[in-house]
Order: C-alpha cells, then sequence, then structure tokens
C-alpha cells in the first residue's frame, strides 16, 4: 500500500513563474520571483513590502514637491505583488501538459 503525504503551507514553495518590472515598450522582465522559496518566507516578505509601499505612499500623498516617495511605493507594490502572485501560483493545482502531435516525434534530449 502506498502512503501519499499531504502539503502543508510549510512544505510549499514558490515556483518562480511570477516576473516583474517589464522595460517600456518591451515584453521582456527585468526580474522574476525565484522558485524554491517556503511560501511562508514569501508572504511575510510580501506583507513588508506592502507595508512599506503603505508608508512611502502615505508620505507621497503630503509632499507634493517630492516624487521619489510614490516612486519607491510603485516599485515596492510591484515587488509585493509578483510575491503573492507566485505564492497564488504555486498553491493552485497544476494540469498535466502533455505533448503535442508535432512535439511527439521530438527526441527527448531537446
Amino acid at each position: 500500500m502506498t502512503e501519499t503525504k499531504s502539503s502543508t503551507p510549510t512544505d510549499l514553495t514558490t515556483i518562480g513563474f511570477t516576473s516583474f518590472l517589464y522595460g517600456s515598450g518591451s515584453d521582456q522582465a527585468f526580474f522574476n520571483v525565484r522558485s524554491g522559496v517556503p511560501i511562508v518566507e514569501a508572504l511575510s516578505q510580501a506583507s513588508d513590502l506592502l507595508f512599506l509601499a503603505k508608508s512611502f505612499a502615505e508620505d507621497a500623498a503630503y509632499d507634493k514637491e517630492n516624487d521619489r516617495h510614490a516612486w519607491a511605493a510603485h516599485y515596492l507594490t510591484i515587488m509585493g505583488k509578483a510575491l503573492m502572485d507566485d505564492v497564488t501560483k504555486s498553491l493552485m493545482p497544476r494540469v498535466t501538459r502533455t505533448k503535442t502531435e508535432s512535439e511527439a516525434e521530438l527526441p527527448e534530449s531537446i
């Protein structure tokens, strides 16, 4: 009899599929979430990033002459969202992809 082990949140890790911060006019991302980060740590980091983004956004709202807080909030928000999206993707069941007819003819080493 085979025993299956159920995954707990502490066993799950990021899958590294989420890219963020794209160049203007480009579909190539500058950064992406790394795979293998425990989701508990990723969620904690996302919470910290979003807390800082909220603080910078509040500062930017009161200091109309300086936009650096707004830009800092923007980048922190992008990073926090990417972590949250990657964690969400790692929690969703993945569909097993089968080879298409043209791929079936290719050798495994490609």
